[in-house]
């Protein structure tokens, strides 16, 4: 029964070496015990924290993630402006500004040449507001699209803006998956005209930190209002992934599945 549906795992936003050691260790893993037909990860953060460079990049496909989704961290390292242009698995909010280098989606073809259309898609709401409206945008980007499984990656900070999203493409795509707050909430379902939706996915990295950060300097800024340094954290790593299997025939999302690994008991846990 299984076999007919198309599984997609997406890995919540990878923060740096860290974040990416440990999909190093466990996607291996995860794919043999799953068996997605497509991995995507949001790689916004690979370099050191803030953005995205070849070598972050081509580690996580050496990893086995099939497409990179960003947001609005993409460009924070110079290198980001040829990679997006050169390699159409890396993408960019498709609200961007339309002189932005690079895509804002991707086609994705399994061996049995079935298709998904992953989107990468950034909210407005305490963000920067140099990109498009969101919803205007999805409506403008889905007139013409006949693809029955569209994935989109809606990289938002508030968490009404994106409920707000998942309702309004509620069966006009397969999945709405937040990133970009780093916390993986408990609200992941099927919505009611067969939209898979989770306000975010989480992350990969340290859990005892502040959205992937070392505390201290942190708490120090919120204490002091000055800035301090930030580094990535390692303490106590973790990755979290939604799985979602979908109905190729009608694009609508079947089963969703939550998962958090540790890096302390990932092979316990894939039951290696």
């Amino acid at each position: 029964m299984r076999n007919k549906w198309f599984r997609i795992i997406f890995i919540g936003d990878v923060m740096g070496k860290y974040g990416r050691r440990l999909l190093g260790k466990a996607l291996p893993m995860l794919k043999i015990k799953y068996a997605p037909d497509l991995a995507i990860a949001n790689g916004e953060n690979s370099a050191g924290g803030l953005g995205i460079v070849p070598k972050t990049a081509y580690e996580m496909f050496e990893s086995g993630v099939d497409i990179i989704t960003s947001g609005n961290h993409v460009f924070d390292k110079k290198e980001a402006v040829n990679l997006l242009k050169e390699d159409e698995r890396i993408i960019r909010p498709i609200n961007f500004p339309p002189s932005a280098p690079g895509e804002g989606c991707t086609l994705f073809k399994n061996k049995d040449n079935v298709e998904a259309l992953v989107v990468n898609l950034q909210g407005r709401v305490f963000m920067d507001p140099v990109v498009d409206n969101p919803f205007l945008a999805m409506d403008e980007f889905l007139e013409d699209k006949k693809h029955k499984i569209i994935f989109v990656d809606f990289h938002a900070e508030a968490t009404a803006e994106k409920q707000a999203m998942g309702f309004y493409l509620d069966g006009r795509v397969s999945a709405v998956l937040g990133t970009h707050t780093h916390v993986q909430t408990a609200d992941l379902r099927i919505l009611s005209d067969g939209t898979a939706y989770q306000t975010d996915v989480g992350m990969t990295g340290a859990l005892d930190s502040v959205i992937g950060m070392k505390r201290e300097p942190i708490i120090q800024k919120f204490i002091t209002g000055v800035n301090h340094r930030f580094e990535v954290a390692k303490n106590n790593l973790i990755m979290d992934i939604t799985i979602l299997d979908i109905d190729p025939i009608n694009g609508k999302a079947v089963h969703v599945e939550p998962l958090r690994l540790f890096e302390s008991t990932y092979e316990e846990q894939l039951n290696f």
